[in-house]
């Protein structure tokens, strides 16, 4: 999910292994963040299915990553995840296509960045249900066709909130929060069936979420000095992990956050 732009986008497209990937983008995801997964996953050789409820977001996506396939192996469906009949239809269709998908990266992600007094129980739901509840319902119909082949790879995507509390931010870091322990849990339920579910924890990247901070040169340097090696991320920063945890060299870890977020969380 979330692969139509931004991280997402990136995670999807450079994987070291023929294999088939469903990643999915959809309502309010960072678009940037989910092309640069796809991007890694597909200049590798794998089949990339992008899902989004925005179609000309899809097919722009599409049009990108296809210029850096290993081969012509790039589609979309469109799928809105808000509702539970979305959740259903997307893992109906893909497990009507001839493989079924070895890779799920759940990348879609909302941030509201509401003050406290400002959050509704519907803010809160729709925060809930899309970083939390979707990955786990999305995974689980998915999860039977892996279990046959006896080996899959399940990458949620964390957050420094999984570790650190921001302003404004309470349903989203609750979520996240949520995200890391649902891939323990995830990981501790499936990976006997040969499934390996871990989740990245991506630092400050220029995404659309993320704009307003890296349109304020003075905020966005502020964040970079706060970590280890001083400077923000890049698209290019996820593609090598992207691969790692999609690919057979990661076959012995499971249920873990691997940040990658420039040391952040290390300081």
């Amino acid at each position: 999910t979330g692969a139509s732009s931004g991280l997402g986008y990136e995670f999807t497209a450079l994987m070291f292994f023929h294999l088939s990937v469903a990643s999915y983008n959809l309502f309010y995801s960072h678009f940037k963040n989910r092309r640069a997964m796809a991007t890694a996953l597909a200049t590798v050789g794998c089949e990339v299915i992008l899902a989004a409820r925005r179609v000309d977001k899809l097919e722009e996506a599409v049009s990108e990553i296809s210029k850096f396939a290993k081969n012509d192996n790039v589609s979309h469906v469109q799928a809105d995840l808000m509702t539970d009949e979305g959740v259903h239809a997307l893992a109906d269709y893909c497990l009507s296509l001839d493989h079924s998908p070895d890779i799920l990266i759940n990348a879609a992600g909302v941030n509201l960045r509401q003050p406290e007094e400002a959050i509704t129980p519907e803010s809160w739901d729709t925060t809930l249900h899309l970083n939390l509840k979707v990955p786990y319902f999305l995974a689980r119909q998915l999860a039977p066709s892996m279990k046959e082949r006896n080996w899959g790879k399940i990458v949620n995507i964390a957050s420094l909130q999984s570790e650190r509390a921001m302003p404004n931010s309470i349903p989203y870091g609750a979520s996240k929060g949520g995200v890391s322990q649902l891939t323990r849990a995830m990981a501790e339920e499936w990976s006997k069936d040969g499934i390996c579910v871990n989740a990245i924890g991506p630092g400050f990247f220029p995404t659309e979420l993320t704009a307003k901070v890296f349109a304020d040169d003075e905020r966005a340097q502020r964040l970079a000095a706060q970590t280890c090696i001083g400077r923000n991320g890049t698209m290019q920063d996820v593609h090598g992990l992207t691969i790692f945890l999609c690919s057979h060299a990661s076959d012995y870890i499971t249920g873990q956050t691997v940040f990658c977020d420039g040391g952040f969380t290390a300081k």
